[in-house]
Order: structure tokens, then C-alpha cells, then sequence
């Protein structure tokens, strides 16, 4: 299985960004989908986390400006930023599992092995200038 995100880019703040992860490979679409970010000198933490029913979950600091979404038949994950603020200056990261445990605590430091996912996305770099 591969993921491939794209869509990152150089935004001003209050601007909106569409973050795309195709994958490929992937057997079923009953995996999770989701999305993470680390930010220079910070832990990466869990920001959203969409199953194949379309119950997704959000971190605080995304709730509302952030929106989560899937193409079951072209297995990709997408990640609609809206009012985006410098704080959101981070690389993010696409993976699937089998259920949305590994992203918890959404928002908060999360250590889990990027091995434990059932697989794991290049990152791509979106940066916010205030």
C-alpha cells in the first residue's frame, strides 16, 4: 500500500488549503483514513480521522476550520483547511488503520510508530504566513 499526499503550499492566514492522500494498494475501504501533523520542534499530534461510514472525529484546535472527507472509490482522504492561522504551520501526514484509536488523543502528543499504522504517508509541508 502507498499513500501519497499532496496539496501543501505557502498560504497567508485566513486563506483555505485542500489536502489530497491517494492511495494505492489498498485492499478494502473499510480502513480508516486520516491525517496528521508535526510542527517544527512540536510532537506530531492527530488532527482527524474519517471511517468508511463517514464518521469522522477532529482535534479542538481543527474543529470547525477543518474538514475531513473520502472517495471510497478512489480511496482518497481529503483535508479542507479553512481560516487557516500560523499555528497551522506543520507537516501533514496521511495514514490508515483499522480503526481511529491511534489517532487518540486527537490534538495531543501522539507516539504510536508510524510501523504500528496499517501504512503511512509521505508528508506534505503546508506553511501559513501571519
Amino acid at each position: 500500500v502507498q499513500l501519497q499526499a499532496f496539496g501543501g503550499g505557502l498560504v497567508q492566514a485566513g486563506d483555505s488549503l485542500r489536502l489530497t492522500c491517494a492511495a494505492s494498494g489498498l485492499p478494502r475501504s473499510s480502513y480508516v483514513l486520516g491525517w496528521f501533523r508535526q510542527a517544527p520542534g512540536k510532537e506530531r499530534e492527530g488532527i482527524a480521522c474519517i471511517a468508511n461510514n463517514g464518521g469522522a472525529d477532529y482535534a479542538d484546535s481543527v474543529r470547525g476550520r477543518f474538514t475531513i472527507s473520502r472517495d471510497n472509490d478512489k480511496i482518497r482522504v481529503y483535508l479542507q483547511m479553512n481560516s487557516l492561522k500560523s499555528e497551522d504551520t506543520a507537516v501533514y501526514y496521511c495514514a490508515t488503520d483499522n480503526w481511529c484509536d491511534r489517532w487518540r488523543p486527537f490534538g495531543g502528543p501522539n507516539y504510536y510508530p508510524t510501523t504500528d499504522f496499517h501504512s503511512w504517508g509521505q508528508g506534505t509541508l503546508v506553511t501559513v504566513s501571519s
